[in-house]
């Protein structure tokens, strides 16, 4: 089960199981639109335990009875609050750059959703923004991945680089009903709490660069204190999209956990940070 960030929807959520899977050709993916996002109505749950919820009431009507989980940025509430609210349904959970506590949005990124919000009353613009995206992938990375060299490897790398430029133009695709949801999640994620201590007991990997300025990375450090079976994947360059700049180291570190039948614990151990010349992409 895939769920996505802010800005998102069940594209993005493909997109992420896309990311993080070697392949896909033996796995039933299910890729969400949480409430508010793409189609899913916000009254359905606005708050992470709500959302969770959902989850459970979506794998029922399903029939899965349960899942390795798989979250990015602000997805990773609802995802922390599955795994602890239905711990028999999750076999395992990765969290990629995600937000695990209170977080205030940085004003930068508030100002670009007030933004959004004018261009998504326009008619005609979205798709604009859209073919400008897919036209420059560089303009598109460049606030992003800010360095010049880590940006045009990560362009140049067979999969991420399509996958990233996947992510980049879709925003602008119904641009319009991926907004309710992300003003939510802003208003949510300003008065989060913290998960209880020993509240998860699925195998964890938690993946966070150090470099990430729109969710810092001590909410990686944070909750990998309170899950006790946690794997910490640091990345020293990282930013927030270190799925795609990463995308190698990544994959390795959560194939384990993507792939489990069943939940088995994992020898408890915190996964060093990566020297710069190993995280690099060939």
């Amino acid at each position: 089960m895939a769920i996505h960030g802010g800005m998102g929807g069940h594209d993005q959520s493909w997109l992420l199981a896309r990311a993080l899977a070697t392949t896909l050709k033996d796995k039933r993916v299910v890729a969400v639109s949480r409430p508010g996002y793409l189609g899913s109505r916000l009254e359905l749950g606005a708050s992470p335990d709500e959302q969770a919820d959902v989850y459970g009431a979506l794998l029922d009507a399903l029939g899965i009875e349960s899942v390795a989980v798989v979250a990015v940025s602000a997805g990773g509430p609802s995802a922390l609050q599955f795994a602890a609210r239905h711990p028999s349904r999750c076999r395992s959970l990765v969290l990629v750059s995600a937000c695990t506590g209170r977080l205030q949005t940085p004003p930068e990124i508030t100002a670009r959703l007030r933004m959004m919000r004018h261009l998504a009353r326009l008619p005609g613009l979205p798709h604009i923004l859209k073919w400008q995206a897919e036209r420059n992938p560089q303009a598109a990375a460049r606030r992003a991945i800010p360095d010049d060299t880590m940006r045009e490897r990560t362009l140049r790398h067979p999969e991420a680089g399509p996958l990233l430029r996947a992510l980049q133009s879709s925003v602008f695709e119904h641009l319009h009903a991926r907004l309710p949801g992300t003003v939510n999640d802003i208003a949510q994620f300003a008065a989060q709490r913290q998960l209880p201590e020993g509240s998860i007991s699925a195998p964890t990997l938690v993946v966070h660069g150090r470099a990430d300025n729109v969710v810092p990375f001590s909410h990686a450090e944070n909750v990998c204190r309170v899950i006790p079976q946690a794997e910490l994947l640091a990345l020293p360059d990282g930013g927030h999209v270190s799925l795609f700049t990463h995308l190698d180291v990544v994959r390795k570190e959560a194939e384990p956990l993507l792939n489990a039948c069943e939940r088995t614990p994992l020898h408890r151990h915190r996964i060093e940070d990566l020297h710069e010349d190993h995280s690099a992409q060939t």
